[in-house]
């Protein structure tokens, strides 16, 4: 029993000890920060030169709106779509086209499955060595 009322008595003073200690660097935090705040100086004359560089590129940039060739041109369209649109478009359907002939169905392939002996060289000689017997080399 001894020695659970000193473990307690360690983490009471250990867990009073951080938090005592977070609470004092959280005071020295808002303290720095409240002296740190300080005078800010004002800039009224600033302030009101870049008011005055507002205003006039504003006004600079509606006499260029209404310039001939000012103006964006329009978006091509194919049918109200944006032509840059119906390009992914195609070249999307076409990388699909190009996929599914190298996967196609029995219907769309060449060579119907089944109607050769051997698919390939691999599938023959994993067949091959299933059906005959293993003999060592030289006997």
């Amino acid at each position: 029993m001894e020695n659970i009322s000193w473990g307690l008595e360690m983490t009471v003073l250990g867990m009073g000890l951080v938090f005592s200690l977070l609470i004092l660097l959280w005071l020295l935090l808002m303290i720095v920060l409240k002296l740190d705040k300080g005078d800010e100086p004002e800039e009224s004359g600033q302030e009101a030169d870049e008011q005055a560089a507002t205003v006039e590129a504003e006004r600079i940039a509606a006499v260029a709106g209404g310039a001939v060739g000012a103006q964006t041109p329009e978006r091509p369209t194919v049918n109200g779509m944006p032509a840059d649109l119906v390009a992914a478009i195609l070249v999307a359907a076409h990388k699909h086209r190009q996929t599914m002939r190298r996967q196609a169905a029995p219907l769309a392939r060449a060579v119907w499955p089944g109607s050769q002996l051997f698919a390939s060289r691999w599938l023959a000689t994993g067949r091959a060595r299933q059906i005959n017997d293993w003999q060592p080399r030289g006997k």
